[in-house]
């Protein structure tokens, strides 16, 4: 059987089970303001970074008419149950399994996630087996101008080639840029200035093992 290119995972609800502690943390945190989340408000924060979650409840608690200061007053309120939480929360079935045996057949693996680097920590501290994800994009990265429920396009489309199936997948996003492919990748050590790769075989060379698990070093920022 083949192994995958790589993997890409998400943290809440795909590799530990945070998202019941999650909604948990919210509703004592509106509680304490007087008001009650019901369930479908607490499932519209699901996926959602911390901050953007806070404005949505602090919205519903001033809807309801009562009382709070700021988005930072709620946070104090939640943040010390959510990290009493979040340190219990248990793998999901066969999420260790499987990132052992990516890491076990040299599989290109990263996380991204809506959770701050903080949170991440956090939650990951418990799970050593969450350390062979060395590639990771979290929701307070400085390059990510807002989180969901933000929108894109991505097409999927398959044609027959020959005996086989060609399936192409792309979206709306700025793409790669070759420039500062090559610039990092000459940083870190994975080409050379006089190694004449043009701008295509440079974006097909992201992709391959070697460059995706030093992913972290090509476009961290300078």
């Amino acid at each position: 059987m083949a192994h995958p290119a790589a993997c890409l995972f998400d943290l809440d609800g795909l590799l530990l089970d945070t998202e019941p502690l999650h909604a948990q943390a919210w509703r004592d945190a509106a509680r304490s303001f007087g008001t009650v989340l019901d369930p479908l408000q607490l499932l519209a924060l699901r996926g959602r970074r911390r901050l953007d979650c806070a404005d949505q409840v602090l919205a519903w608690i001033r809807d309801a008419g009562h009382p709070c200061d700021s988005r930072e007053a709620l946070l104090a309120v939640r943040q010390p149950i959510a990290e009493q939480l979040l340190v219990q929360a248990p793998a999901m079935a066969g999420a260790e399994r499987l990132v052992r045996s990516c890491h076990g057949l040299g599989v290109p693996m990263a996380l991204a996630t809506s959770s701050s680097r903080a949170a991440v920590e956090l939650k990951a501290a418990p799970h050593r087996w969450l350390e062979q994800i060395a590639t990771r994009v979290h929701g307070d990265d400085p390059e990510l101008a807002a989180g969901k429920p933000a929108k894109g396009t991505v097409r999927l489309s398959a044609v027959y080639a020959g005996a086989e199936v060609a399936i192409s997948v792309s979206d709306d996003g700025a793409g790669l840029d070759a420039v500062r492919i090559r610039a990092k990748a000459e940083e870190a050590g994975l080409t050379t200035p006089d190694a004449k790769l043009t701008d295509q075989e440079l974006r097909n060379a992201v992709y391959t093992g070697t460059w995706l698990t030093s992913a972290k070093s090509i476009f961290s920022k300078s």
